[in-house]
């Protein structure tokens, strides 16, 4: 099933699309997000999508120290760029996610990871980038099942502007490492493939 996506008026203040946002009764299950001001409705992830972020969450609670805490589905905002994302993990301080309403500053994060799914794979390779440099968000990693020369593992950081350097890229089995503060290393042969 792919993502469906509901008009907005352009002219629509980003204030009204985050109300608009938090107070429509969007399906059970699925994942609502804001991209480059669009609301996107897509189904919930497909296991193997929720196995990987599974074993990437289960590797950084080993490092990830008591202020910070990994969040499944937490949304952080990126108004400069119309953006509501729930991306698939989120590392950011505990503190201030305890206190947030419906959402927080992106700019919090410190590190968040995409697992691409087929039908929407375009907006982690383009559309979110974009959007967690802008934010300052200083690592960005992307576990992409569908990249074009197969199953790839992309850490960036380094963020300018709306853009990221690479840092690390590797193909499905290989591991990957994050620097600090994490200092870990990620194991992609663990990961399913389809």
């Amino acid at each position: 099933m792919s993502a469906l996506t509901v008009g907005q008026d352009p002219d629509q203040s980003w204030d009204e699309l985050v109300r608009y946002w938090e107070e429509m009764e969007w399906p059970e299950g699925s994942k609502v997000e804001i991209i480059e001001g669009i609301i996107t409705v897509s189904p919930a992830p497909a296991v193997r999508h929720n196995v990987i972020a599974a074993r990437i969450q289960r590797r950084l609670y080993s490092v990830v120290p008591d202020d910070l805490e990994i969040f499944q589905t937490l949304a952080i905002a990126v108004p400069s760029r119309l953006g509501m994302l729930i991306p698939d993990l989120v590392v950011a301080p505990v503190q201030d996610c305890a206190e947030a309403e419906s959402h927080i500053p992106a700019a919090l994060a410190e590190l968040v990871v995409e697992v691409t799914s087929k039908s929407n794979a375009r907006h982690d390779r383009v559309s979110k980038p974009a959007a967690y440099a802008t934010a300052g968000i200083p690592l960005y990693l992307l576990i992409d099942r569908w990249a074009p020369g197969g199953p790839t593992a992309t850490l960036y950081g380094e963020p300018k502007g709306d853009v990221y350097r690479v840092l690390r890229a590797v193909k499905f089995g290989d591991p990957i490492d994050l620097p600090a503060p994490f200092g870990l290393t990620i194991d992609t042969a663990e990961f399913p493939v389809d």
